[in-house]
């Protein structure tokens, strides 16, 4: 009986860390379960910028890139839009007005990943390197919260 008594501090010790790597989803762990889908790299290191995730599971590193992308989004709009309103070419303050829309867009239905491609589309040859990086980081960040999103079964 004294044995079974000493014992019951290490066997729970030992229940709740296992409940815990059960349950518990690292950062690399939600990132590689996307690989097929997502740049890992990209996806640790944006979700590892965001206080929290590193304790957060899977249901909380979906949260945290969802809102990173809409972030991220909102953020190539302005610029876009900045770009335009100093542009004196009519086709590429046209183009450029498209993009803010597209992202203003994007920002509300952030799954919708078309924004990046289509500003690509619409600015063309070398005025698309303007918006080159923010397509990127925008489309990356819709891949992993789209990816992260399909490990689910609803």
């Amino acid at each position: 009986m004294r044995t079974s008594l000493l014992a019951a501090p290490l066997v729970l010790a030992v229940t709740l860390a296992a409940a815990a790597l059960c349950c518990a989803a690292t950062i690399a762990d939600s990132c590689n379960a996307i690989r097929d889908f997502a740049d890992v790299a990209f996806c640790v290191s944006r979700l590892r910028s965001v206080p929290g995730a590193a304790s957060a599971d899977r249901h909380g590193h979906l949260l945290m890139a969802a809102d990173l992308a809409a972030a991220s989004g909102a953020s190539a709009g302005a610029a876009a839009a900045k770009l335009a309103r100093g542009e004196r070419d009519p086709a590429v303050r046209d183009a450029l007005q498209a993009c803010a829309f597209l992202y203003g867009a994007a920002s509300l239905f952030m799954l919708v990943r078309q924004a990046g491609g289509d500003c690509d589309a619409a600015l063309g040859g070398a005025a698309g390197r303007t918006m080159a990086a923010a397509n990127r980081e925008f489309d990356q960040l819709a891949i992993v919260t789209t990816a992260l999103l399909n490990t689910f079964s609803l």
